[in-house]
């Protein structure tokens, strides 16, 4: 393993930046605190600053000292969850229910460090863009990556490429996963209103019970994974709330169902919709109630570009070890909106070992908190793949 030395002798302050990033955590879009620290530190880097993408977005470029060259994106998200924390960490969060708990904190103070680094030594070839991107728990089209690409990210702030990592618990530290091709999930959203007539609970005969019919809706919308799709593809589909009624003696009018569904191939994707309307339709039907859905699209499917990966696998051999870097992990089906990126211009998301994940220290749990001894990694990586661009 090969972590610069030069971004090792200033661990301690990414360490600190990260520590006070974490105690103050600001949600999607009101990441004002958060963007003021970075553009302060950026400047004081020598880095040129530009404020206002996406609202609270911040763009650092650098021009390295070797001539013309490629131009580099790197990104970093901002925004904490609402969460109360309750870790009881001195470094803990001050603001009541908001909590750094995927570790946005610790991305952060990462691509700090490496424009720390970069700004010190300049030497590359090309420029090197910065980003800083809020909300991107909110996600879809409504989320930070969305709405910077619809401000103009690539079009102001040309790239080549663009890279993004983010931690994982379970993973030791020290360690990286990437691969080409599809490694998240793309991500839709569903509601279902079912609309039937109730009454008294005691007298069920007399009412079109939309509790029951959302008892058969949702064990049969599974149906659409285990015989509506090709064993050998991937789809998952998640009745994550169901809402109705407000006494126990009453039945409702209407019941709610919303969830989420997961899907590595667009072909598969497209058909799912369709086929969880027809099911929903067929079963309300078949009770005399109705329905109302709502199905929206929210993120892409995260494709890794293949040239991109390569040079993603060669920063991280360099900084992690060959032997450390797992060019196959498993696809998961956690959405990501750095995939609306990875659709406009080539690139490369990873994985980088935050440590044991036991005792809650979880991904968007309140006992997660990131694990410092990753930030010299994360930074190099970031430094060495801005040293090796190539066109």
């Amino acid at each position: 393993m090969a972590v610069l030395n030069r971004i090792a002798e200033f661990h301690a302050d990414m360490k600190a930046w990260r520590q006070r990033l974490h105690a103050h955590p600001e949600l999607s879009y009101h990441e004002f605190e958060t963007a003021r620290f970075v553009a302060e530190t950026l400047r004081s880097f020598g880095v040129e600053v530009h404020l206002g993408l996406a609202g609270t977005g911040v763009i650092g470029v650098l021009h390295g000292s070797r001539g013309e060259g490629p131009s580099i994106a790197l990104r970093a998200d901002m925004d904490a969850l609402a969460i109360q924390e309750e870790t009881g960490l001195p470094h803990a969060s001050q603001s009541p229910g908001v909590m750094h708990a995927c570790g946005h904190d610790g991305h952060t103070a990462m691509l700090l460090g490496a424009a720390r680094y970069l700004a010190e030594s300049r030497n590359f070839a090309g420029t090197a863009h910065f980003v800083f991107q809020p909300a991107e728990e909110m996600g879809g089209e409504d989320g930070g990556a969305a709405r910077m690409m619809r401000d103009g990210l690539f079009e102001r702030f040309p790239s080549d490429r663009i890279f993004g990592v983010h931690n994982r618990p379970g993973m030791p530290v020290g360690s990286f996963a990437v691969k080409a091709g599809p490694m998240m999930a793309s991500g839709d959203s569903f509601a279902i209103r079912i609309i039937g007539s109730g009454g008294h609970a005691a007298q069920p005969q007399k009412t079109v019970d939309p509790v029951h019919i959302a008892s058969h809706v949702v064990l049969a919308l599974q149906a659409i994974t285990s015989r509506g799709t090709d064993p050998l593809e991937a789809v998952v589909v998640s009745c994550t709330q169901m809402h109705g009624g407000d006494a126990y003696n009453v039945i409702p009018n209407v019941m709610e169902i919303r969830g989420t569904v997961r899907v590595f191939d667009p072909a598969v994707r497209s058909g799912v919709e369709p086929r969880l309307r027809r099911i929903v339709a067929g079963i309300c039907a078949s009770f005399e109630a109705t329905a109302e859905i709502s199905y929206t699209r929210d993120y892409p499917t995260l494709v890794n570009e293949a040239g991109a990966s390569e040079q993603a696998s060669a920063a991280a051999d360099e900084v992690f070890g060959p032997d450390r870097v797992d060019r196959s992990p498993p696809q998961t089906m956690i959405v990501e909106d750095f995939a609306f990126m990875l659709k406009d211009r080539p690139g490369c998301y990873g994985w980088i070992g935050n440590g044991s994940d036991s005792d809650g220290r979880r991904l968007h749990s309140s006992r997660y908190d990131f694990n410092d001894d990753a930030l010299p990694f994360g930074a190099s990586y970031f430094a060495r793949l801005v040293e090796m661009q190539r066109r």
